[in-house]
């Protein structure tokens, strides 16, 4: 069975490439390595596991190299400092503050329920719901018409 969409992209293997993606995050956090470092590790154990490798080193590069400007832009949606935030939330809150800034083409709707499902799966029991009204909150901001046309509907 084709998963691909018509677009070319596999929804599948994105998904994939976010959770490892958020694995990899969450271990340059943790061990301040290089992040170049990390995604050779990973993307290693990408390449048994079919993803959208591509992607997933997008968004780590992209974490990476813009995580001043995600974090100062996160800050007004976080009731705490970026680094009190539990370590697997604050990387999947990184990785979809990257999506909705710097990858418009992915609707703002799948960036924060791909967020919300990596948190599910890895993350503290209720953090899906913090990082979920995170989001939310940054969304109507960060997209402010795609989000309120998503609202008319």
């Amino acid at each position: 069975m084709n998963r691909r969409r018509q677009d070319g992209i596999d929804p599948v293997a994105r998904s994939r490439a976010r959770r490892r993606a958020l694995q990899a995050v969450y271990a340059w956090q943790m061990s301040g390595a290089k992040a170049n470092d990390v995604i050779a590790q990973f993307a290693h154990e990408q390449a048994h596991e079919v993803a959208d490798l591509a992607y997933f080193e997008d968004l780590v590069r992209g974490v990476d190299a813009h995580r001043a400007e995600l974090d100062k832009a996160l800050t007004p949606f976080l009731d705490r400092e970026v680094e009190q935030v539990d370590p697997i939330e604050r990387a999947a809150l990184r990785i979809a503050a990257y999506e909705l800034r710097h990858r418009v083409d992915v609707p703002y709707r799948v960036v924060i329920n791909e967020a919300i499902e990596t948190v599910k799966r890895f993350g503290a029991e209720h953090g899906h719901t913090y990082v979920n009204g995170v989001l939310d909150h940054a969304a109507a901001d960060w997209r402010a018409v795609e989000f309120a046309a998503s609202k008319k509907r």
